[in-house]
């Protein structure tokens, strides 16, 4: 018998509707439902653990996959099945998890997990942005304890209007590209990309979505209600003890407070809490510590908390000293590596990227192959963050999700300022060598310093910055440029990076409820002074794109030829291209678009690109009718002789076009090496093979007159 289904239809303003379905499909996960739009559907299933785990924090794991399947599609490459998720996939998966991560209880340890996959693909939907509503409505239906429903929706603006959800061809004409993720009364998270958009702008997206996101939250609430609204379930709750918290903040509080206090660096700082925390665990007994040892510790970390914020609340000062609004040193270095095509140092304060640029063929494009969308990325760039950046030891296991999406955002920040024309795939890869706090908005900076040191003619510098907030009821403070323990302790994380025209980018997430829109606009002009003098710093440092690229970088020619010629150029089996390359050093892209062939020449030596541009000139050389030419006679021939209009393109000088005089032998008139001109007449209707005649440009002779017979 077939199950009882449970709907949900979400009406958008254009019309268009995304159903939510439950009931059907897999009944023994915890939670499950059917996100529809269109053709597109999404699974997404929710399970957590009755048993709590042996850890202090939340082991929630939100996996997204895109089934090629659901495209009608085999997985590419020789392994026919979907293995390690793409980048795309991953940058969905942290997109749902910020979202999700602060509403589950404090004290909440049973492994979660919530599973999303794309079964059908609609190519004029982008499933990512329903994933958020996908994973908190199946929340809903569970016995989960969560705070409330949340959703995430992409906002876009076309010609000045704002769209929901829109298409991929919809998104690619929008200078705005950006998912919100919130609750019914506050919003969360924030992430996309903009095309230098003022913060005014991005202000009113956000709240445009933030609409949408209301209508969406309503429908998981009649959705769970119709289909019955199961108890929380009961939990273990972390053990608490109100004596020893209160003994604990006595103790630790002022000294907490004097030691943030004092100004001092990560190293003294953390050296100086420690000191202090074993100092406190000291006046307990063996047997208290291993009875409460936990325990001490976590109401230690809290009384620091505590101290931290109320410094910055009542007194305006920061751990390492500064003001509120007052950004770290920052020195800047170019062309520190000689032998790479641009590279770049941005130290800002203990965080420091070190930037790299190589520059190459189409060939060297990101490929991106996923179900939902095929393409080439000619600008990418890859963040690395070793173990020591932050004095730690820890086994490297692959680029991590954190990678991936700090990558992301740097790129995103920094694309919209590569000019189309720019002829070259660029790679900008930025190794982190040291982090507290920010170290992907130092990526940014070193990155633009690293692509105009390479000679990338940039629209304009890009510069990021990471804002932090700290709040306590009417109180609140707005930091610039914020430490990693100012991450750690305080409510927001809002990076934002732009030029002086705008904002490229962002990524904001919010980690208490209620931030008012007030908070989130002084946020954001705190960010634009913050970015600006960033901005100057690095201009100080280099301030145009260089002219031309570094002596030893790629130079990069691009020609057009009439697609008739691509197969002479290639010639048999490559021959033709393949010798030009290994002759001059250089590489040879050909690539065929519309009723033209592109060619992309690379090589560093401009003598050997020009003899490359040569041989392809003198390949697709098409002489015109009527025209004079002058050829050189490369080989003799019984009936005529071979001569050339330039290197490689031949044509036959038929003995009859040789002179007006009948001539028995053709070297009796010409030899090899001669030079002279001849008429270019088209294809002969007769041979139906190109002629050209000497004699035409040759004085005819008098013809001579017979006598009359009388």
């Amino acid at each position: 018998m077939k199950p009882k289904t449970f709907t949900q239809e979400i009406r958008l303003e254009d019309g268009r509707t995304i159903t939510i379905e439950t009931g059907k499909l897999a009944k023994q996960a915890h939670g499950s439902v059917v996100v529809k739009m269109g053709n597109c559907m999404l699974l997404c299933t929710v399970v957590s653990n009755y048993n709590s785990g042996h850890v202090d924090f939340l082991p929630l794991t939100v996996d997204y996959r895109e089934k090629f399947a659901a495209a009608g599609r085999y997985p590419g490459g020789f392994f026919k099945r979907e293995a390690r998720p793409s980048d795309g996939e991953i940058l969905t998966m942290r997109i749902v998890d910020r979202v999700l991560r602060p509403l589950f209880p404090k004290d909440y340890h049973n492994e979660v997990q919530v599973m999303i996959q794309l079964m059908s693909h609609d190519e004029n939907v982008m499933p990512d942005a329903l994933a958020g509503l996908a994973a908190s409505a199946a929340i809903q239906l569970s016995d989960f304890p969560f705070e409330c429903p949340i959703s995430e929706a992409r906002v876009a603006r076309v010609d000045g209007e704002f769209i929901i959800n829109p298409s991929r061809a919809q998104l690619e004409a929008s200078d705005i590209d950006m998912i919100v993720g919130a609750s019914a009364d506050s919003v969360m998270m924030v992430e996309g990309e903009m095309n230098e958009c003022s913060e005014e702008v991005m202000v009113e997206a956000i709240k445009f979505a933030h609409e949408a996101i209301k209508v969406q939250i309503n429908a998981q609430i009649k959705l769970a209600e119709s289909f019955g609204k199961k108890e929380v379930r009961e939990y273990e709750k972390t053990e608490e003890n109100e004596d020893l918290q209160k003994q604990i903040h006595e103790s630790a509080y002022h000294k907490c407070y004097e030691i943030a206090k004092k100004g001092t660096s990560k190293a003294e700082r953390s050296i100086s809490f420690s000191d202090l925390k074993e100092e406190i665990k000291a006046t307990f007994s063996e047997e208290e510590l291993e009875e409460n040892g936990d325990l001490i510790s976590k109401y230690f970390g809290k009384a620091q908390k505590e101290a931290v914020r109320e410094l910055v609340l009542s007194e305006g000062i920061r751990l390492d000293g500064r003001k509120t609004d007052e950004i770290r040193p920052i020195w800047c270095e170019v062309d520190y590596l000689p032998s790479t095509h641009g590279s770049s140092i941005f130290t800002r304060g203990e965080t420091q990227a070190l930037a790299t640029v190589t520059l190459g063929t189409s060939r060297e494009a990101n490929q991106i192959d996923m179900p939902s969308y095929e393409g080439e990325e000619r600008f990418y760039l890859h963040y690395n963050f070793p173990p020591f950046c932050t004095g730690e030891a820890r086994p490297l296991r692959g680029t991590s999700r954190r990678e991936v999406g700090h990558g992301n955002l740097a790129q995103r920040g920094l694309k919209s300022m590569i000019p189309e024309d720019c002829p070259y795939t660029v790679r900008v890869v930025s190794e982190v060598l040291e982090s507290n706090g920010s170290s992907s908005m130092a990526t940014v900076c070193s990155g633009t310093m690293a692509l105009m040191d390479a000679g990338i003619k940039m629209k304009r510098p890009v510069s990021g910055i990471a804002m932090g907030l700290i709040s306590d009821g009417d109180r609140y403070a707005v930091l610039s440029d914020i430490l990693g323990d100012e991450d750690h302790l305080g409510d927001m994380d809002f990076k934002v990076t732009g030029t002086t025209e705008g904002i490229t980018a962002c990524q904001m997430d919010i980690k208490i409820k209620g931030l008012s829109y007030e908070i989130l606009v002084n946020a954001l002009k705190q960010a634009r002074q913050g970015r600006l003098h960033i901005l100057d710093e690095i201009v100080k440092t280099i301030d145009q794109p260089n002219e031309n690229v570094k002596a030893h970088a790629p130079k990069m020619i691009n020609l057009t030829i009439p697609n008739e010629f691509i197969g002479a150029v290639i010639g048999p089996g490559g021959k033709v291209i393949q010798e030009m390359q290994k002759e001059t050093d250089t590489t040879i892209v050909i690539e065929e678009e519309g009723d033209v062939g592109v060619i992309e020449i690379l090589g560093v030596n401009q003598e050997k690109i020009d003899a490359v541009i040569e041989k392809i000139n003198n390949i697709t050389f098409k002489p015109t009718v009527g025209e004079i030419y002058n050829v050189t006679v490369v080989k003799i021939l019984d009936f005529g002789a071979v001569v050339e209009f330039v290197p490689g393109n031949e044509v036959l000088l038929h003995i009859s076009e040789v002179s007006w005089d009948r001539i028995d032998k053709v070297t009796d008139e010409i030899n090899i090496g001669d030079n002279f001109d001849v008429k270019y007449f088209g294809i002969d209707p007769k041979t139906r093979k190109q002629k050209v005649s000497r004699k035409a440009l040759l004085p005819r002779p008098e013809r001579s007159k017979k006598p009359r017979n009388e």
